[in-house]
């Protein structure tokens, strides 16, 4: 089975611990070069805390690479737009009080890449790829009340609130899981398969 989680238009991709520390080390070549993507002028900018506690979390358990953070790149041009990912694998304890089951997933789309449906069809691939290698069906994202887009997303994917709680660094979160059923969708065509919603 491919490494990568491929939707329409995008290639997810893993960013192995190789990458992550050439990017901490601003060696954007080497980074570029692991991946065989274009990163944005920047990289990592603001990205570093994430792509910090991620690279931690490989070296304490390599097994996690395919559920921790991919960029999400455009096949036809290698070109990164985001990144997303799962927190971790499934069944956390942290998440036991909420969704015992399942698995917390965020994402990123850089600004100059917005409006365009990454986000949507990134995040319907991967949990597609969570529902059909792993058999995960619960999924959950934490979003600010006030990050519109994101909470207009969650809700056009089927994602409903069942609590909050107040993160160290973003403040109050909203706590919205999905019951995905769309499992029988071909990655490419995931984009059609929302979340049903139990």
């Amino acid at each position: 089975m491919s490494e990568y989680i491929h939707s329409k238009r995008l290639d997810l991709i893993p960013m192995t611990p190789g990458f992550l520390r050439a990017s901490l080390r601003q060696d954007i070549r080497a980074a570029e070069e692991s991946r065989r993507i274009s990163l944005p002028a920047g990289w990592p900018g603001e990205e570093a805390g994430l792509l910090s506690m991620r690279l931690k979390q490989l070296e304490d358990d390599p097994a996690l690479q395919p559920w921790l953070v991919r960029a999400m790149v455009i096949r036809e041009t290698g070109i990164m737009v985001g990144h997303i990912g799962f927190h971790t694998a499934p069944c956390p304890d942290y998440l036991r009080p909420f969704c015992p089951e399942g698995v917390e997933f965020g994402f990123t789309v850089l600004p100059a890449f917005r409006r365009q449906g990454y986000a949507r069809e990134s995040a319907i691939a991967l949990m597609t790829w969570g529902r059909l290698a792993h058999d995960v069906r619960k999924f959950v994202m934490t979003i600010r009340p006030d990050n519109i887009p994101s909470q207009r997303l969650a809700a056009q994917l089927g994602f409903v609130r069942i609590g909050s709680h107040i993160d160290e660094v973003d403040g109050l979160e909203e706590i919205l899981e999905c019951d995905f059923a769309g499992g029988d969708a071909e990655p490419g065509s995931a984009e059609r398969q929302p979340c049903n919603v139990s």
